[in-house]
């Protein structure tokens, strides 16, 4: 067998998910031939998709001094920069692969997504439309954009809507002819088997929802099956594994086989965990797998898919007839709160009041940087004068985008000596930076969701302002499930002065800090018995509706 025989045997073996075999020929191959730059390349792509970013970045950038008119080299080499933090070269070098190769949508797909990134989200979506205009057909770019563009303050729940029917008239539409009728047993009470689709049943912030739910399911009325899309499973997947009846691996699996394997077990209600998030499956869905399918956990939204029943949400988040008109799916409201949360962190105490020994106030806010932009800086900049002496710590990924935040806020009047820039970190040390902050401030239209509840349960308030769209109404949902509705501000003056209020009363902060965690404990935030009975209740309200249609 010649060398590139040897090359082309690894990289099948590669692509069909053969890891091991594939690494030891790509050895073999590079043994013979040192500079052979499609099998350097090929075994750093291997080694980042198993998690050792270092050296995948390391044996692409020897394959680029190889090869450097390789834009293929150049994009995967950005996956991994992205992956690592390194932000600034991850889009030099899709910027770099697109010089090469103007033409290659998945380069602007993932330009588009480190720009989201760090803050860039006009740039952002652009770069999403051109991946777009070159591949029409390219479903995961047009999800990406329509996930983001939530984040956009100039995006409104009817412009979001719009995007997401676009999405089921472009990609799920044509796959109505695949769907066959159900024949499962139309018996309204009977045991039932609800299958969850996702690819992040491991360490990630969907698990601290999923682990209360699958945990506390009622075995004996509900089957739990989890088809998840796992590329590097880990302790977390154990313990979730360990709560479903059946686990299905359907990583490298296209979306009709996946869809025939959910009919094939004879699902009756399929619940989609990710959406239109990174490695969503809609395709499945939109092929009908199960006869009763639902919409859960990622964000609340819509899918827009004409073949997803049902979206589950809260009163908070969806009073009846808010924006009813811009969800695609029939609307469940749980009783109480959407989000059951679990921080699978026991071992860190809350700590006293830090503004009762520093002398000075700190705020903080450790979301999702792409939920930071202009209008949330400015309103930041007022409580930052409103309240003198005050510090502000902000999560914000290293790299040149932190200079134009910083002469923004100084321009405001706020010196850079106030502000700490905080890089990504795990999830231990991530939590304990809650114990450095006295009041955290919601971001808009986007609120917190999971970064909220690790604050409240570090023992930290979190001050909102409620948004025109279901993702800017996350702290209205929680707050009221804390009984804390003093927090929750309805226009941007009311958010400074509860702020303020809050900072000038450390007495009050104090015992907010000191009960917080108790105070959610108690709260049907964590309440996960009493949450998987409401869902369940959901569930069962959803076949009982397929039922008493005659199972159509």
């Amino acid at each position: 067998m010649t060398v590139q025989e040897q090359y082309e045997s690894a990289l099948s073996h590669h692509q069909e998910g053969r890891l091991a075999e594939a690494e030891a020929i790509y050895r073999q191959v590079l043994a013979q031939r040192p500079n052979h730059a499609d099998a350097l390349h090929g075994l750093g792509e291997l080694a980042g998709q198993t998690g050792w970013l270092d050296q995948a970045v390391n044996l692409i950038r020897r394959a680029i001094a190889i090869c450097s008119t390789n834009a293929s080299y150049y994009n995967d080499l950005g996956k991994f920069l992205k992956d690592q933090g390194q932000l600034d070269q991850a889009i030099a070098s899709y910027r770099q692969a697109i010089r090469l190769k103007s033409d290659y949508p998945i380069a602007h797909s993932n330009l588009g997504s480190a720009l989201a990134c760090v803050g860039q989200l006009d740039e952002a979506i652009a770069a999403y439309r051109q991946a777009l205009r070159i591949e029409p057909d390219y479903a995961s770019a047009a999800s990406n954009l329509i996930y983001i563009a939530q984040f956009h303050p100039g995006y409104d729940a009817k412009m979001i809507y719009e995007e997401n029917l676009r999405w089921n008239q472009q990609y799920a539409e044509p796959l109505k002819k695949f769907i066959q009728p159900h024949t499962n047993n139309r018996e309204p009470d009977r045991r039932l088997r609800i299958g969850y689709v996702s690819p992040d049943f491991r360490e990630h912030c969907q698990s601290f929802f999923t682990i209360p739910l699958l945990s506390n399911h009622n075995r004996e009325a509900f089957e739990v099956f989890c088809y998840a899309d796992l590329r590097r499973p880990d302790a977390i997947t154990e313990r979730i594994r360990g709560y479903a009846q059946v686990w299905r691996s359907i990583l490298g699996t296209t979306d009709a086989e996946v869809a025939r394997t959910i009919r094939e077990d004879r699902i009756d209600l399929l619940v989609d965990l990710t959406m239109h998030m990174a490695r969503g499956r809609p395709l499945v869905f939109a092929r009908k797998p199960a006869p009763v399918q639902a919409a859960w956990l990622a964000y609340p939204g819509t899918t827009g898919l004409s073949a997803m029943d049902y979206r589950l949400t809260d009163p908070y988040l969806d009073p009846p007839g808010l924006n009813d008109q811009f969800y695609s799916e029939t609307s469940i409201r749980l009783p109480d709160s959407f989000w059951c949360y679990d921080p699978l962190v026991t071992e860190l105490l809350v700590n006293p009041l830090p503004a009762q020994t520093n002398g000075h106030v700190t705020f903080g806010c450790l979301n999702n940087f792409c939920k930071v932009n202009e209008p949330v800086l400015r309103l930041w900049a007022q409580v930052l004068k409103t309240i003198p002496g005050s510090r502000f710590m902000l999560y914000c990924p290293e790299g040149s985008h932190r200079q134009p935040l910083l002469e923004m806020l100084q321009r405001d009047g706020i010196s850079p000596d106030r502000i700490e820039l905080i890089a990504r970190r795990p999830r231990l040390q991530y939590l304990e930076l809650y114990h450095r902050i006295d009041v955290g401030l919601d971001t808009f239209p986007y609120n917190g969701h999971t970064t909220s509840l690790d604050s409240y349960w570090m023992g930290v308030p979190v001050v909102t302002l409620v948004g025109r769209m279901v993702v800017g109404r996350a702290g209205l949902s929680q707050l009221s499930n804390l009984g804390l509705p003093e927090l929750i501000a309805r226009t941007p003056q009311q958010y400074v002065r509860i702020v303020a209020d809050l900072a000038g009363n450390l007495p009050r902060l104090a015992e907010l800090r000191r009960t917080l965690r108790a105070r959610m404990q108690a709260s049907p935030l964590m309440d996960a018995p009493r949450f998987a009975r409401n869902i369940e209740s959901a569930y069962r309200r959803m076949w009982r509706n397929w039922c008493e249609r005659g199972g159509v």
